[in-house]
């Protein structure tokens, strides 16, 4: 045990468990085992541990600000979220600062910084692709910061969540291409550790699964972006048996293997049927139209403010809230048009 002024890092040290349950079970967090409460508590008065209260004074001022951390700001998906955010924000006398993590899990380490340098109020954070530890995400509820993750959700943290049904999604929109008449579609993923992509990831294999498809591994990339995708595709489309469909990551891999497919001048949808994910401005620009799955992001910000404001005005509410923002195909010129029945 240190000598001197006890804090929360020295018990969780101490007892081998993180800052965080060490804070959640000092305010008898029913989250928190009974068993661990009870070792905490005990520990803390045994030791004489006393809560800082210069620190406890300022987590009490209440800034009326809320963070909010996204990977892109230049992304269609997460400036609609943020548009999203802002109107119910405003509309309840709220502040936001945003920081942009640029994909980068050191920078989103800084980011995190800023937030807890700014006090605000709550954070709202859709997670880096990089990011595959979670000790910052602890440090803001260490400061008595309640989070909110959306999209991008991180499982090793206990937060509310918001989240798009990324696995009816993928599962619908693969679904719609097999009962066009594709018999071979291959996925285009983001990293795998990521929930968002091992959801889709399992839409897309139940799909293939529900209609007696063999599952081919050598169809599943990681591809997230337009120049992966293309890259991706121009080696998969110049294979003997090429795929006759494609389920993307989100549009602008999608508009990659658009791409892809022109320059080695295969007919779309006819040779070659394509699928985006977001309904983004990209997908109406390209030529075809794409064929996409709308997300809906004003609604996924609109409900993670929604959520996080509950959690700001009521602190002692330690219920866990999760909520799915359902998708919709939007159906386009780069997939074939169902048979009639």
């Amino acid at each position: 045990m240190k000598k001197g002024h006890l804090t929360i890092k020295d018990i969780a040290k101490d007892l081998n468990v993180s800052p965080s349950t060490v804070s959640r079970a000092l305010k008898d967090n029913p989250d928190i085992s009974l068993e661990t409460r009870k070792l905490v508590q005990e520990y803390a008065k045994k030791n004489k541990y006393k809560p800082n209260a210069l620190a406890l004074s300022l987590r009490n001022q209440h800034t009326n600000i809320i963070g909010v951390i996204v990977p892109e700001l230049a992304n269609h998906f997460f400036s609609a979220v943020l548009s999203g955010m802002e109107t119910i924000a405003e509309d309840k006398g709220y502040q936001v600062i945003i920081c942009q993590s640029s994909e980068d899990y050191h920078k989103e380490i800084r980011n995190v910084q800023t937030l807890i340098k700014a006090r605000v109020c709550g954070a709202l954070i859709s997670q880096a692709k990089t990011t595959t530890q979670y000790e910052h995400f602890e440090e803001l509820l260490d400061n008595d910061i309640p989070v909110i993750f959306f999209d991008r959700i991180c499982i090793g943290i206990d937060a509310d969540k918001v989240v798009v049904d990324d696995y009816s999604g993928t599962f619908t929109a693969v679904e719609y291409m097999i009962k066009s008449g594709c018999k071979r579609i291959a996925f285009f993923s983001a990293p795998l550790h990521m929930e968002i992509s091992k959801n889709r990831k399992n839409g897309y294999l139940d799909a293939i699964r529900k209609y007696h498809l063999p599952v081919e591994e050598n169809l599943i990339r990681i591809a997230d972006n337009k120049p992966l995708g293309y890259e991706r595709a121009m080696e998969i489309l110049q294979e003997p048996n090429r795929p006759d469909g494609f389920m993307a990551m989100n549009d602008y891999t999608a508009s990659g293997i658009l791409l892809a497919a022109k320059k080695l001048k295969l007919r779309i949808p006819d040779d070659i049927s394509i699928c985006g994910f977001s309904n983004s401005n990209i997908s109406q620009d390209t030529d075809p139209m794409l064929t996409t799955m709308d997300q809906h992001p004003e609604k996924v910000g609109e409900e993670a403010m929604k959520l996080l404001l509950e959690k700001v005005e009521n602190p002692e509410d330690t219920t866990r809230k999760n909520k799915i923002i359902k998708t919709s195909l939007i159906v386009r010129q780069t997939t074939r048009v169902l048979p009639d029945n």
